[in-house]
């Protein structure tokens, strides 16, 4: 009796083991973005994403520029028709719009970048909160400076971005306590044009490095020939000679774990800040490429440290949501 209960014990298993496997769910995903995809913010979103399809884990459609409230409405709606499993929009512009279609919609998970609070039943919320990578990126700006003036070049007034830049002036200070750090807030999210405007400005009235938090700001600062930190992914590439680092948002991990629960068929409705950190891999600063072989050695290891003490928790970086004045 014994080895034929282990062979019907075997049987059950394997006949479980292949259930679970067939019933496995490929969830469908719909980001919608407010501004257009090519905007660094969502291309992080983007590429999390499609490298998600392209491993098999989800299927994935989109759609951009639908920053007007009627816009979005209808592109949520329109995609909803599909039955997606996952909705990830973007926040910062119709967040009263998204927030009316998901409550029409308990059944259907949402995903949405804003720094508001989450909404039960199916409205989880995220972030790019940066404020770690950008506080070392300051501390390299305080300490690399020749002039003692930096500069920021943001977008919007956002409670993210204060804190983002609030940490990026601490290191500053943290690193050279006499610098000064010029703040300018473009007013768009994205405005290349007047981005690298603001960039040129800022050169012109004696910042030396920049942290170009919108896209453009780096063009301006390799036109002047300044240093520049990027933001979001690594944007090397627009200036090898110019770009030093900068703060890189991953939604890897994020995605990782919403699509699972999406999987499941699992609706949530959670404050997901959390994943932006460098202790998670949310964030994490971009590489330093060449930089590696020509800033002093000294700064970079100075950097490595507060990067993993950070890390291990020894070093909180906790700076305020308030609108940053600069100097």
């Amino acid at each position: 009796m014994r080895p034929l209960l282990a062979a019907l014990l075997c049987l059950v298993a394997s006949a479980t083991a292949c259930f679970a496997q067939g019933s496995a769910r490929v969830p469908a995903v719909f980001a919608a973005y407010a501004t257009e995809l090519a905007e660094p913010w969502n291309q992080v979103i983007h590429q999390a994403l499609a490298e998600a399809e392209k491993l098999g884990r989800i299927t994935y459609t989109w759609q951009d520029q639908l920053a007007a409230p009627a816009a979005m409405t209808s592109a949520l709606n329109s995609a909803l028709v599909r039955r997606p499993d996952l909705v990830i929009a973007d926040g910062v512009e119709a967040l009263d719009a998204i927030k009316a279609v998901a409550a029409a919609n308990p059944g259907t998970s949402f995903l949405v970048g804003t720094s508001q609070p989450p909404v039960a039943p199916n409205v989880s919320v995220f972030d790019s909160n940066l404020s770690e990578p950008a506080y070392l990126c300051g501390f390299a700006a305080g300490r690399l400076t020749k002039t003692g003036v930096v500069g920021v070049v943001a977008g919007k007034s956002d409670i993210q971005v204060h804190r983002a830049i609030n940490a990026y002036i601490q290191g500053v200070k943290d690193a050279n306590p006499a610098a000064k750090v010029k703040v300018t807030f473009t007013g768009s999210w994205y405005d290349p044009p007047r981005a690298k405007q603001a960039a040129l400005d800022q050169a012109a009235a004696g910042a030396d490095v920049i942290w170009a938090e919108r896209e453009g700001a780096i063009a301006g600062a390799r036109e002047r020939g300044v240093l520049a930190f990027g933001n979001l992914v690594d944007q090397a590439a627009e200036g090898p000679e110019t770009v030093l680092t900068g703060p890189v948002w991953s939604m890897r991990p994020l995605i990782d774990h919403a699509t699972k629960l999406a999987a499941a068929g699992m609706i949530r409705s959670e404050n997901y800040i959390d994943f932006c950190s460098l202790a998670r891999g949310g964030a994490v600063l971009a590489p330093w490429h060449a930089w590696n072989e020509k800033l002093p050695a000294d700064v970079l290891e100075l950097i490595r440290e507060k990067q993993n003490a950070i890390k291990v928790g020894a070093l909180a970086i906790t700076p305020s949501a308030d609108r940053p004045a600069g100097d």
